[in-house]
């Protein structure tokens, strides 16, 4: 139900309808059209800001892909997660595979693997990706 108000709240202030929404890393994620994405984010990052202070919780809009576009789901993942600079993402059937460094390697972790299990339910549930694993 949360998420639905959060949902409804961004049509409100942004004029752009998303059905794309998940909680990341304590941040309120919108993924929206490529083409939509300067009308939701506004000018001068009002709309986010705005959303950021009503909600009082951070708000990060990306850009979704398309469901089949292997390159666009790379984007994604690096998107979601900035600003962690990942190595790359290796998507191989049903699983993906996403490579950083020491550091990253952690911070994509999180404590007690709180990223890793948020970042792998997204993927599930947008992508039909099971399996996340962080090399």
């Amino acid at each position: 139900m949360q998420l639905m108000r959060y949902i409804n709240l961004f049509a409100r202030t942004t004029n752009v309808s998303t059905t794309k929404v998940f909680s990341y890393n304590n941040q309120i994620v919108f993924a929206v059209p490529k083409s939509k994405m300067s009308l939701a984010i506004g000018k001068g990052a009002c709309n986010v800001r705005k959303m950021s202070e009503t909600l009082r919780k951070k708000i990060k809009v990306v850009v979704m892909p398309d469901v089949d576009d292997e390159d666009g789901i790379k984007k994604f993942v690096a998107d979601v997660v900035a600003p962690i600079e990942i190595g790359g993402v290796e998507l191989k059937g049903g699983s993906a595979v996403v490579n950083g460094g020491r550091q990253s390697k952690a911070a994509l972790i999180g404590r007690n693997r709180q990223r890793e299990k948020e970042l792998g339910d997204v993927l599930k549930d947008f992508f039909n990706i099971s399996k996340l694993r962080i090399a």
